[in-house]
This record gives C-alpha cells, structure tokens and sequence, in this order.
C-alpha cells in the first residue's frame, strides 16, 4: 500500500493528502448520526465537504471519483473524548511514552495538545475501527490541564488539531463513601483515626481552595488589564468568556450535585465525565443543561447492592430522562473498543440509532464541534466510513474505507501488518 514502509514494528503510514476530485458514494445504508437511516443513497464530497446526501442515485456526478457502496454501510466517524491516546505509548515500563501528567495540582496552563504524538502505532489501530477524532486529555492532580480536539491523521500536532483548548479538566474531591465492587470516586468507605481529619472533611477544604481559586479566576478574567500575568488564571479565562468548558470527573450522585452548583456559581460550562451515579440525579443534570460523559460500560457498578448490570443501562437511563450523554472508553489503546461498546447498549434498551449518536453526534455536541462533524450532513466536514458490516458490532465491523477532512486515510496499521507477516509464514492467505 502507498506511504507504507513494511518494516514490522517500526512501521511508517503517512498521511493522507487533500482531497484532489470530488467523490460520491452510492447505494449504500447511510446511518446520518441523528437518528436518521438512508437505505439506498449516495453521499457526495468535495475539498473536504459534504456537499450532498439523498436517497436513491446521485444527481450528476460527472468528474467524480465513483465508489460503489451497494451491500455497504456508512458512518459518520467516530468521536473519542477522554482519552490518553497519543499521550501514552507503552503504557509500563517506559517511562519515556508517557506523557499525560504534570507535577503539581494546579495546572490549568498545561496543554495536552502539544504533546500530542502524531507517530503514534497506537493511533492507527483506534483509527481501523472508524474512530476518526479525539480528544486527548491530561491526568493527575486537581487541575489537571487544558485539552483539545484532534483529528487522528496528521503530521504533528499543530495539523492536528481540529478544536484548540476547549476543555479544562478537574478531579472533583470525594469523601468517600459505602464500599462498592466498581471503585472509582475517591477511598471508598475510608474511616479516619480518631482525631484526624475526616474524608468529608478533606473533602471540603479541597472544595474551599477550589472556589477560593475560582474566584480569583473570574476576578482575573473580568479584569482588562491585570497588574500582573498570571500564566494558570490565565488559562482558566476561557471559562468565564464561554470558550472553553469544565470537564469534571465526577461519579458519585453526591459529588455530581457539588460539581453542578459549582459550575452554575461561576456561571461556567460543565461536562460531568464518568457518572456512575449520574442516573440518580437526571434532574439536577437536565435542569442545569450538564451532560454527561460515561466513562466505559464494561465495568462494575459503584455500589455492591446496585444491579451487576447497572453500568450497561446507564446510556438508556439518561436518554430516558433527557440528559445528553456521550461514551468514551479507559485508556488510549482500548479506545478502538468505542464503537462495540455502544454497540452493547442496544441489549439493554437503546436503539441501534441512538448507540451511534451517543459516539457521533452527541459527543460532537459536548465537545462543541457539532457545527462541523457528528452527522452527515450538507456543508460539514467529510468524516466518515464506509464498513461491509455493522460497524457497532464486533464480528462485523469492517471497516474499508475512511476519511477524514475529504481525505482518504490509510486504514493499515501494526496489527494488520504483522498478520499479513505470519500468515504468510504459514501460508494462510490474509485478506487484511
């Protein structure tokens, strides 16, 4: 394949160039990412743009590079939020790729983006199952950074990036609380030695310092010219104009609470990112306009007492109650597990249709990029696959074609490459 060195483990794929000739897809199944399914249609795409979607045949097309998608299906690409993708390589033992974390707990000024590695091999085997964008986010302390959206076929980070510095990122305290099976929100029924601080008590003062922090922000923020830069409130402006919004990671129904009058004080934009809990409190949510984030299904629930299978019906509970929830999974190089996870919410009670939005279009719109990507539709960018089976399911995912910007990506990758090496070795043929 063109801009592949087979060199097995130290492969090289380059990226795509622009879009150079108008192209359209026909009768395929065009699943639009709105809830909306074309059972035999055509997409037309031209630098980079979505310039036509219908049922039926294309109107004229002369000039256009022509692909057949009869038997086909084709998607919007998928959206990654929350992850440590291109962040981390190797995830133990090499301390040298990995880069996701800074010292300190205050770090609003830190930027993932820059440190976004565009080489990763990790990169283009999320990338063969459909997830075409993400957002690669710091980790540790209380603040842990600045993060931004990224489209995942790029030289370095500055082609990269698709949306610059939109989201703060906080770890909201915890006071712990009953023990459960799944973890996750702080030390989980911690009991303090008599005449030590309390959880609950530790908890607050990190809450104080927050919103003694908070406000020094928005005086900040509001002042036109501070007598002195201050390089974190700086970064934490953004907040307060409406440029960026304030990821907080958050399970507990307790914290999600806190986390929401928090937000609605300083009059910022807030994401809850996990929630495990979030089912409890859908009214605080909807009637504060805060989505939710859901942190990986395949998982445990909070509580011991909780049904086993609570993390699974989470989407549907929050679609139920009108809370607007996206899906991200654990890691970096499990996020090409997205779409079989949103698959699996369809057993327990979403639509087919729904399960896509909750990667396509409803993490679009918590990440503030739905003006441009999400759905296919007329006058977005052109990112999206084709598959020759259900891309939400993990038996018939096959994904042949993807672009990204109009671009057509290579979808090789390691994985497929040292298939093709072995299957040769023993004389299977390899269709990869």
């Amino acid at each position: 394949m063109l801009g592949i060195t087979l060199s097995y483990g130290q492969a090289t794929i380059s990226p795509a160039k622009a879009q150079s000739k108008p192209v359209v897809i026909t009768g395929a199944t065009i699943h639009i990412g709105n809830g909306q399914v074309i059972s035999n249609g055509y997409i037309t795409f031209d630098k980079g743009k979505i310039t036509g979607v219908g049922e039926g045949a294309a109107p004229s097309i002369s000039g256009y590079e022509v692909i057949n998608g009869a038997g086909k299906q084709v998607y919007p690409g998928f959206i990654c939020p929350m992850t440590t993708l291109g962040l981390i390589e190797i995830e133990e033992g090499a301390k040298g790729t990995v880069d996701d974390a800074e010292t300190g707990e205050f770090n609003p000024h830190v930027r993932s983006l820059v440190a976004y590695n565009t080489d990763s091999k990790v990169i283009p085997t999320v990338r063969s199952n459909g997830v075409l964008l993400a957002q690669p986010v710091p980790s540790g302390g209380v603040i842990s950074g600045t993060s931004s959206v990224v489209q995942l076929d790029a030289w370095n980070w500055e082609d990269a990036a698709y949306k610059k510095d939109m989201a703060v990122h906080l770890n909201w305290p915890s006071a712990g609380g009953r023990g459960g099976r799944g973890g996750g929100g702080g030390r989980r029924g911690a009991v303090a030695a008599p005449g030590a601080e309390t959880p609950a008590e530790r908890a607050q003062k990190a809450i104080d310092v927050l919103n003694s922090l908070f406000a020094e922000a928005k005086a900040y923020a509001e002042s036109a010219k501070p007598d002195v830069t201050n390089i974190r409130l700086a970064a934490l402006k953004g907040l307060f104009t409406g440029t960026k919004k304030l990821f907080i990671i958050a399970d507990e129904a307790k914290q999600i609470v806190q986390a929401v009058d928090f937000a609605k004080k300083f009059g910022v934009q807030a994401v809850i990112v996990g929630g495990k809990e979030s089912y409890m409190v859908t009214d605080v949510l909807r009637e504060n306009n805060v989505p939710v984030i859901i942190r990986e299904t395949q998982t445990l629930p909070e509580r011991a007492e909780d049904d086993v299978y609570e993390p699974y019906k989470l989407p549907l509970k929050l679609q139920n109650a009108g809370v607007l929830y996206g899906l991200t999974g654990i890691g970096f190089w499990r996020q090409r597990n997205l779409p079989f996870e949103a698959g699996e919410a369809v057993g327990y009670g979403l639509t087919k249709e729904q399960a896509l939005s909750m990667i396509t279009m409803n993490n679009a719109k918590i990440l503030g990029i739905d003006n441009t990507t999400g759905t296919l539709e007329k006058g977005k960018d052109a990112n999206l696959f084709i598959s020759g089976g259900d891309a939400l399911d993990e038996i018939t995912i096959d994904v042949q074609n993807a672009f990204i910007q109009g671009r057509n990506i290579n979808l090789d990758n390691l994985h497929k490459q040292l298939y093709r090496k072995f299957a040769a070795k023993y004389g299977v043929k390899a269709n990869l």
